[in-house]
């Protein structure tokens, strides 16, 4: 339940009351900022409050914006302002304060405004919804209210709440393919009471059916299997847009629409991967290797994103050209095309795999990854070199939890505390580097089932432990992470690859996706201000250098039919261990009222 308290003098025919009421709000009238704050008091704490200014003219979008978006603990428009639980103790303090000085004393009449105004001086953020035509106003006298009421009557303000329902920054596939259309969809979902949540599974759903007729081998399974997969991912922009539309925004959300994009890809590789099997074709080789790809460009996303998120100083000749390029109109979705964004790529995947063969898609896919890969890595690098930019105690917390450093490298991370020290501050990713390309390398270069590789794997547990031994604040150092998941999975496919037996590939696929769900989850939690995964499941799952070494282990002491059996256990084990964690979590934070996200960030 959520109250409303209307303040000022009433006006007759306004339609305020009416308004708040379609929004959800109990109404309470208070005559005066005394009175206002003893409703106020008398509001549950853990219930929504708004302060509305009664002679308040605008849409009902405007308040839909202004007052029930649940992201913002304050929020506030022009004439009324709105607390959530975690912003009633403000709330509550810049109503003493106006009472106490006396009212409406100040040159502001608006009761709602005057309350905005002390938060504000409070150095309190409130949220300000950007209103763009949308009109929200207190007029001061008839001719005012007239012209007000006339503002509103020339917007049509439905027509603004579906345009905004679009993200604002996104790829040229789904900007003019899909949004033209899903915006309507996610309209009609709206009014038919369906949440986000639910289309979000439905897409999944979806693209698993897509997957199975992958699965089939046939050339009527892979044509309806592309068809599906452009259903699925109209869903998963519907299910966005539904949000915006709605402002149902929720922490369990956003979970679910990062994960289950992540699921439907993967699985649907293996659906490839399985149906080329039925025609004769191993492939899982190629579907491990785009995972891999795909995941690793993820983390360089995530890992330089969390690097400067509050970095100050953050500026370079670098950014400063890409902001120039992104005013001529062209190249904006010329360089949003060619990192190749979940539009084009599912748009790519589909129409190849309706039309070829699951071998020449996954070729293209890995091409088109790479040089997408290749051309924002190069860039985000030349951008870390030449800014100015100081990383602050939180970007290099956020690096650390990242790296997924297990007890092995932590250990060798406190020893080589000291020597670490003396070390260029360049070093820390050129370390990573070369002791992921030693393993990965060792494995490839040498016979499946040698003590080579294990030899190899422990020199990267060390690189690994002096590479995180000091705070990752060097200007590259956010390449660390992708490079210790670059490390990890490709030794696990290298040494899947050698085994050289039918069932190895897939089950180091299965291996990849339970730990990579891990690394995605601990990205989501950072992103979301909750903190990274707890420190025992990293002990328990290894961390990246252990189960490295595990795995080398396990391919230097068992046969080959024995080793396929020992990465599936471990698939499942890992599986278990973090999806049981991770559900338990995302769903403790949902019911317990943790802040609502939504990511509104770059297209995956």
């Amino acid at each position: 339940m959520s109250t409303a308290i209307l303040t000022g003098q009433p006006v007759p025919g306004s339609s305020i009351e009416a308004d708040l009421r379609s929004l959800g709000f109990d109404l309470r009238t208070a005559a005066d900022a005394a009175e206002a704050e003893t409703l106020l008091a008398e509001v549950p704490g853990d219930e929504r409050v708004a302060l509305v200014d009664a002679r308040f003219v605008g849409h009902v979008h405007a308040l839909r914006l202004g007052l029930t978006d649940p992201r913002f603990p304050l929020a506030g428009i022009p004439g009324a302002v709105t607390a959530q639980p975690a912003g009633r103790q403000a709330l509550t303090r810049a109503m003493a304060r106006e009472n106490s000085a006396g009212g409406g004393t100040t040159l502001v009449d608006s009761l709602a405004d005057r309350i905005l105004t002390s938060l504000d001086a409070d150095g309190t953020g409130v949220h300000r919804p950007e209103l763009g035509s949308l009109v929200a106003a207190v007029p001061a006298d008839p001719q005012a209210r007239n012209e007000a009421r006339q503002s509103v009557a020339d917007v049509d303000d439905e027509a603004v709440r579906l345009k905004s329902a679009v993200k604002a920054r996104d790829g040229f596939f789904t900007t003019y393919c899909i949004s033209p259309y899903s915006r309507y969809i996610a309209r009609w979902c709206a009014r038919r009471g369906l949440t986000p949540n639910q289309v979000t599974t439905a897409s999944l759903i979806t693209a698993l059916i897509a997957a199975a007729c992958a699965a089939t081998g046939t050339r009527g399974g892979f044509v309806a299997a592309g068809v599906l997969l452009i259903a699925s991912f109209v869903l998963d922009c519907t299910d966005g847009q539904l949000a915006r539309y709605s402002l149902q925004y929720s922490t369990l959300g956003a979970w679910l629409d990062a994960t289950f994009d992540r699921a439907k890809e993967y699985a649907y590789y293996a659906g490839l991967a399985l149906g080329a099997a039925r025609g004769g074709d191993d492939v899982w080789a190629l579907a491990l290797g785009a995972m891999v790809l795909q995941t690793c460009r993820h983390v360089v996303d995530f890992s330089f994103n969390e690097a400067n998120h509050d970095a100050t100083a953050n500026t370079s000749p670098t950014a400063a050209l890409s902001d120039k390029l992104d005013s001529v109109g062209w190249t904006v979705w010329v360089r949003r095309m060619i990192v190749l964004p979940i539009g084009e790529r599912w748009a790519m995947i589909a129409v190849l795999t309706a039309v070829t063969t699951p071998r020449i898609t996954f070729y293209a896919l890995l091409i088109g990854c790479a040089f997408a890969a290749t051309y924002t890595t190069a860039g985000r690098v030349l951008r870390s070199l030449t800014r100015k930019a100081r990383r602050t105690d939180r970007a290099a917390g956020a690096l650390a939890d990242l790296a997924d450093s297990g007890p092995l490298a932590q250990g060798f991370a406190e020893v080589l505390k000291k020597p670490a020290r003396r070390l260029p501050g360049f070093t820390a990713p050129v370390i990573a580097l070369l002791g992921g390309l030693a393993v990965v390398l060792t494995a490839a270069l040498t016979d499946f089932g040698g003590p080579w590789p294990v030899v190899a794997a422990l020199g990267y547990a060390l690189t690994s432990g002096l590479a995180v031994a000091r705070p990752l604040k060097g200007a590259l150092d956010w390449l660390v992470p992708p490079i210790f998941r670059a490390a990890e999975y490709g030794t696990v496919l290298v040494l899947a690859a050698k085994a050289d037996l039918n069932g190895a590939l897939p089950a180091a696929f299965g291996l990849v996706a339970a730990v990579a769900y891990h690394h995605y989850d601990t990205v989501y939690r950072i992103r979301g201000d909750a903190g990274a995964p707890p420190a025992w499941l990293v002990r328990s799952i290894g961390g990246h250098e252990g189960r490295t070494l595990l795995v080398t282990v396990l391919a230097a002491l068992l046969t080959v039919s024995q080793f396929k059996v020992a990465l599936t256990a471990l698939a499942v084990a890992v599986a278990l261990v973090v999806l049981v964690e991770s559900i338990r979590f995302w769903v403790g934070a949902h019911q317990g009222g943790a802040p609502a996200v939504h990511d509104e960030g770059e297209t995956a």
